[in-house]
């Protein structure tokens, strides 16, 4: 069902070298996040959890997101489309949104 869910996400989110898609991915012991650029089909930044050392709950999604935000940052993107990769916004992906906007990024 969530490869479902992705696929319906997928069909309306895109993301461009100015604006690139945010996709998370979580798994059970780890939480990574991509600035993706769909036109080119290239991985611009990337965050992982496990290279952090923080564990995997919410405060450590958290933790990924900010990591994120301030590489995008240093890389003047501003500005992202969120993709949340199927799951629920609420958690911990909800918890890698929370971070990646207080650490500058807008959706």
């Amino acid at each position: 069902m969530r490869l479902h869910r992705k696929r319906r996400i997928r069909a309306k989110v895109s993301g461009t070298a100015n604006m690139p898609r945010l996709a998370v991915f979580k798994s059970l012991t780890s939480m990574e996040v991509q600035l993706i650029d769909d036109a080119k089909g290239v991985t611009l930044l990337c965050s992982h959890g496990k290279k952090l050392k923080v564990k995997n709950d919410i405060s450590g999604a958290k933790k990924v997101g900010e990591d994120i935000a301030k590489k995008a940052i240093a890389k003047k993107i501003n500005k992202v489309v969120f993709d949340r990769g199927g799951y629920k916004y609420h958690g911990k992906v909800k918890a890698v949104a929370d971070g990646a906007r207080e650490g500058g990024l807008k959706f």
